[in-house]
């Protein structure tokens, strides 16, 4: 069956986005995965292969259940909460879920971190936290679906990393790397003393603001 350009053009996506995490250290060796919608398939990261080495023909192919529908190797560990994710919100064309450590350490102190920095507007209102469930179960997909809603784009996985989402595959990423901005500016203003937090309706307007200047919510 020949493959439609556009499907061919996101699983070299996915293989570009996993090399970038990796470059902007919100991953080590093979953890965390990325996965980019392409109609009604998602293309998403190889299990267990380097970032280095992922290329079109080794990105597996899924349907919005998580059965694979091309590639010959395994798909991604979390592909059940990439899954449920893609199909809680039509919004979302590109998921990236990072082990990235200021992020990581506030999901491990099971803390959402708040809006002691503007760009936080590019999340939410806050990074809240998802309740913890094993990698690579429904229920943690269900968890992370849940805390994340539907005004909200990235969620702290307890005791695990960050799922990020986007409209594409670059802005999942860079919400992701807002992220552990966010993250560490918070985790550096709580040592020093007490960060003043921006409130939720001025949140809310650098959001809109995001969205009609950016294009990104």
């Amino acid at each position: 069956m020949t493959e439609p350009a556009t499907l061919r053009a996101e699983r070299e996506r996915v293989g570009q986005l996993g090399r970038e995490m990796l470059a902007q250290g919100l991953t080590r060796g093979t953890g965390g995965n990325v996965s980019v919608r392409s109609g009604d398939g998602v293309a998403i990261s190889p299990s267990g292969v380097p970032y280095e080495d992922v290329t079109p023909e080794t990105v597996p192919v899924v349907d919005l259940d998580g059965n694979r529908l091309r590639g010959d190797l395994k798909p991604s560990s979390e592909t059940p909460m990439h899954a449920i994710l893609y199909r809680s919100r039509d919004d979302v064309g590109g998921i990236v879920h990072t082990h990235s450590p200021y992020a990581s350490t506030f999901a491990s102190l099971n803390e959402p971190i708040p809006a002691s920095h503007y760009l936080i507007a590019y999340v939410g209102t806050e990074i809240p936290v998802a309740g913890y469930e094993p990698p690579g179960t429904e229920a943690l997909g269900g968890l992370a679906a849940e805390a994340m809603g539907e005004d909200c784009d990235a969620v702290l996985l307890k005791n695990h990393g960050v799922v990020a989402v986007g409209s594409t595959g670059a802005d999942a990423l860079e919400v992701a790397q807002m992220v552990e901005y966010c993250a560490r500016i918070h985790y550096q203003a709580i040592s020093v003393g007490e960060p003043e937090i921006l409130p939720d309706d001025s949140v809310r307007d650098l959001r809109k603001m995001f969205t009609e200047s950016y294009g990104q919510r």
